[in-house]
């Protein structure tokens, strides 16, 4: 009996030192060493843009999930931006943390990640959507003129109108790659189709005004346009916000459209029509692999292999950049998808800038 109850005793006392090792061993995995950390330090739209940050920041939470990594020092995190003020700050408060990789979410990013690569050799830098030729910089762009030439494609065989419009954020390299991929796309599907369409072009100026990006795309839904591309980050909310109202006064059948950008923004068109029957009204996004992109590196980073100095370009060949089906009709994306494997075979070649 007093063997029984010391065996009890010491099982006991063995099970419990397994837990409190195990139990040690889990926290240390959730507090990686700083090899493991990564932060996110965001263009001037916040994490929660529905666009750019918010997929990059998706990116890094499949990364943490994957080596069960918390939210803070030893894990990720990410700092927002406001302004261009706050680049440098963020970048330095990331690095004072001991973040090992810190990411650059944009090109306006640009000049703050360069100069502080260089006065931190020894922290890791992801610059998306630029180049920075520095050992300690991994460099990532997307072939986003391809994906849009698509966009520019379905816009044609949608619209009923036969007006379409282009909403971009600031004029830049980046933006050009999607406002010269959409108007070639609308015009060689026009061409194939046998139709003349026109095209409303129009700049909000900056990526987060709202109210003029949706002044702008009332003025182009007025002048006929029944399909949007916006280019705007979080400016192309007012462009859905617009879309909504008109199409709450209409039946489902004789709606307006709307394209998104950079990630998945089909739940930004839910509606209800006039009849008060359910719809949406996002034709498609055209989707930038960000996501994909920081997991990437965080991986490649995680197993020791940084793959600084090099320049990662990202297209249609991987699924860096698409366009989904979303509410195209069928003959809409049969020409989508002939147009991607004309692309890749070089039949086509699609403009980065737009013809002045």
């Amino acid at each position: 009996m007093k063997l029984s109850k010391l065996l009890t005793a010491t099982a006991i006392t063995l099970i419990a030192s397994i837990s409190l090792t195990a139990c040690k061993n889990h926290n240390a995995s959730k507090g990686k060493t700083t090899d493991a950390s990564i932060a996110l330090v965001t263009n001037n739209t916040g994490v929660d843009d529905h666009s750019f940050n918010q997929s990059a920041w998706q990116g890094l939470q499949k990364y943490a999930k994957n080596h069960d990594l918390r939210k803070g020092p030893g894990g990720i995190n990410y700092f927002e931006s406001s302004s261009a003020s706050d680049h440098i700050p963020n970048i330095e408060q990331a690095i004072k943390a001991k973040y090992k990789t810190i990411v650059g979410v944009g090109f306006e990013l640009t000049d703050a990640i360069k100069s502080e690569a260089k006065k931190n050799p020894k922290t890791n830098f992801l610059m998306i959507d630029n180049v920075i030729p520095l050992k300690n910089v991994v460099s990532a762009t997307f072939k986003s003129q391809d994906s849009s030439y698509e966009a520019g494609i379905a816009a044609a065989y949608t619209t009923k109108t036969n007006k379409v419009g282009f909403i971009g954020g600031v004029h830049g390299v980046i933006i050009d790659m999607f406002d010269a991929g959409f108007t070639q796309g609308v015009k060689d599907g026009a061409k194939a189709l046998g139709k003349k369409i026109t095209i409303y072009n129009n700049y909000v100026g900056n990526f987060s005004s709202v109210d003029k990006g949706m002044m702008i795309a009332k003025t182009m839904y007025a002048h006929g346009a029944d399909v949007i591309f916006h280019a705007a980050a979080t400016a192309g909310e007012g462009v859905f916000q617009e879309a909504k109202d008109i199409n709450q006064k209409r039946t489902a059948e004789d709606k307006v459209w709307v394209i998104g950008v950079d990630s998945d923004q089909s739940n930004l068109g839910n509606y209800k029509d006039k009849n008060g029957k359910k719809s949406n009204f996002t034709l498609s996004s055209v989707m930038k692999g960000v996501n994909t992109v920081v997991t990437d590196v965080a991986e490649k980073t995680y197993k020791g292999k940084f793959p600084g100095g090099e320049h990662l370009v990202y297209g249609l060949k991987d699924n860096g950049t698409y366009v989904p089906k979303g509410n195209m009709s069928d003959k809409a994306y049969a020409a989508v998808q002939k147009a991607k494997k004309d692309i890749l075979a070089k039949k086509i070649v699609v403009p980065t800038h737009p013809k002045k």
